[in-house]
């Protein structure tokens, strides 16, 4: 199982690795992540839902994702509280306190998923979430601790020497750990090293003598990471434009944006420059399209879009003659009226869209869960993706849809054709669309070929770690599961 000192210092990342180092050597590897909290969600093969990034580790593995590879998910659709996710089907919606007083109920599935994984593995990787140090969030723990201790599984911890401080993270988490939790710490890795190695040995020699674990080696800074789907919003609250192409794209960053990787093919695209706005900074000028992305919560996200004043800024870029495409929840931003008779996202009610397009969403408590393969009405071309939403939308823009989904009509464009809505998230990874797409508005595109280039980056990724990790002797500490 592989922890953290804190957030954000590469466990998914490196998890990712060593599922496609170990797969190619032959290996039936799983991931596995107890507890996940993030929008960015993937469908399954077995219709549910878990986060992207263990769906990227399956990847790395050369597996299909499952429901049992993160029993439990919270989506975040208010600042207190979330939905619960219980082997990929929605269990309740929660608050904060309400899940941590009543979160112990959870180990029964955790553990039957873990199970489940380990039937058909060589060997399951497990991640854990934030840092095992958060000693007050101990009693009834299932991401860390908790989880090892109930499994019976050896930790590795991972420290970011690039925030600063890593000895001291290290040592204290021992420190602080109580004795048996301490105990199932075997050994550490320093993560995003920039520099020689060689000036930090003196550090290795004295956080090993002060814990008594192993360093397992030190792992340099992985520039190519950037290549490859970000897990949670972390990532976006740092972004600002990326790329240096002439056809410009603004995505405001809501507060419950979902499934924004859908914008990495884009990012990556040489023609494009595609900017996330932050809270704070007005839509730019002169831009060419603007994606609403999707939300956990639209009248959420909506009425902070609005708070923004960004609604104000779409509208003047749609009378320019600009391109607005919205995608699941942004589509549903798009219409006239969003109505939720039954309280799914807050008080029972109805509450006026961006009006962009005829069209009105009807909120319903039955989730959408499905991958799809549709063909964009424009242009005839196959569309690879997902759904998952609550609620249908209908309308006259309706009449002329984005795709169709066998025959199903799915999302709608305005008479003109520059306002698009659909429910369909990855559309952007096939690479014929997105370049008739970008081309149509008036973009140069070039080669990229997204999926192969994750692909490749995997690969580069597990070849990084293996020249920078001592992979027998991490591979030895792994243990048969006992359950």
């Amino acid at each position: 199982m592989l922890m953290g000192t804190g957030s954000d210092v590469g466990k998914s990342l490196i998890a990712a690795g060593l599922c496609r180092l170990f797969s190619e050597r032959g290996l039936a590897v799983r991931p596995f992540k107890p507890q996940n909290m993030s929008n960015n969600a993937a469908v399954t093969v077995d219709g549910g839902e878990i986060g992207r990034a263990q769906a990227l580790q399956a990847r790395a593995a050369r597996v299909q994702p499952t429901v049992h590879m993160n029993p439990i998910l919270l989506k975040p659709e208010t600042t207190t509280g979330a939905q619960v996710i219980v082997q990929g089907k929605r269990a309740v919606t929660a608050s904060a306190r309400e899940f941590f007083r009543t979160r112990g109920q959870y180990m029964p599935a955790v553990l039957d998923s873990f199970r489940k994984l380990t039937r058909e593995a060589d060997l399951v990787i497990v991640e854990g979430a934030g840092s095992p140090a958060e000693v007050n969030l101990r009693q009834g723990d299932l991401a860390n601790m908790g989880f090892a201790e109930a499994a019976g599984v050896p930790v590795v911890l991972i420290g970011d020497i690039h925030r600063g401080g890593v000895i001291a993270s290290l040592v204290g988490t021992q420190t602080i750990l109580p004795e048996d939790d301490a105990g199932r710490i075997k050994g550490f890795l320093i993560n995003n090293f920039h520099g020689d190695p060689d000036l930090f040995s003196e550090g290795v020699t004295f956080t090993e003598a002060r814990t008594g674990w192993a360093c397992l080696g030190i792992v340099p800074h992985f520039a190519e990471a950037r290549l490859l789907p970000a897990e949670d919003a972390v990532a976006l609250e740092k972004a600002a434009a990326s790329g240096g192409g002439n056809f410009h794209i603004a995505v405001p960053r809501l507060p419950r944006i979902a499934n924004f990787d859908d914008l990495d093919p884009l990012k990556l695209e040489p023609g494009v420059t595609l900017e996330i706005v932050q809270p704070g900074k007005p839509m730019p000028r002169n831009i060419d399209l603007v994606i609403i992305p999707g939300s956990k919560s639209t009248i959420g996200d909506l009425a902070a879009l609005r708070a923004q004043g960004w609604d104000i800024d779409i509208a003047a870029h749609h009378r320019q003659g600009g391109a607005v495409l919205g995608v699941c929840g942004g589509y549903q931003m798009l219409g006239r009226m969003i109505h939720d008779p039954q309280g799914l996202e807050g008080p029972a009610g109805s509450s006026a869209g961006l009006g962009l397009l005829d069209v009105e969403t009807t909120l319903l408590p039955d989730k959408t869960l499905t991958r799809v393969t549709a063909r964009h009405a424009a242009s005839g071309l196959d569309v690879t993706g997902y759904e998952i939403h609550l609620g249908t939308t209908q309308g006259p823009d309706g009449a002329r849809p984005f795709t169709f989904i066998d025959t199903a009509p799915d999302g709608a464009c305005s008479s003109d054709g520059r306002v698009m809505g659909t429910y369909i998230h990855g559309l952007f990874a096939g690479d014929d669309f997105r370049r008739h797409f970008l081309s149509r508005l008036g973009a140069e595109t070039g080669t990229l070929a997204f999926e192969q280039t994750v692909e490749t980056t995997l690969d580069k990724l597990a070849h990084h770690l293996a020249r920078h990790l001592d992979i027998e002797r991490l591979l030895g500490l792994a243990s048969p599961v006992k359950l």
